[in-house]
């Protein structure tokens, strides 16, 4: 197993974290946005899966471990200030893929239009149908 040195570049906040965003990898779609801490980073590098840390639920969260909505993760990249994290990544379970837990491809399908914000992208699956 290689040595985790590399984890100890990233400048983790005070409670351990770090952003990261998530990139399609056909598309250069932003997908989602979340965080990880030192487990789920290694996890994720090791894996080859994105694995997330889930602020709400307090503990790492595997994408996909409920809606089968798995993100094959092809590049991790770290910012110039090894403060933020980029995945490059394959969304998959659903074609097209589903990364937003609302059933949408993205996370950010609301565009701010004359002063308000209107919902661009559609429903692919309804979410009662994705959670059990």
């Amino acid at each position: 197993m290689p040595p985790m040195d590399w984890l100890d570049d990233i400048k983790w906040d005070r409670d351990g974290l770090v952003p990261v965003i998530a990139q399609e990898r056909g598309s250069g779609d932003v997908l989602m946005f979340a965080f990880m801490n030192r487990e789920a980073l290694a996890e994720t590098a090791r894996l080859g899966r994105a694995v997330y840390y889930s602020r709400s639920r307090q503990r790492l969260w595997r994408k996909g471990e409920e809606s089968g909505h798995v993100q094959q993760v092809h590049e991790i990249r770290t910012d110039c200030d090894s403060d933020v994290v980029l995945l490059t990544v394959t969304q998959l379970g659903h074609d097209p893929g589903i990364a937003c837990h609302t059933g949408r491809h993205s996370c950010f399908f609301q565009r701010l239009d004359n002063g308000a914000w209107t919902t661009v992208e559609p429903v692919l699956k309804d979410p009662e149908t994705i959670y059990k």
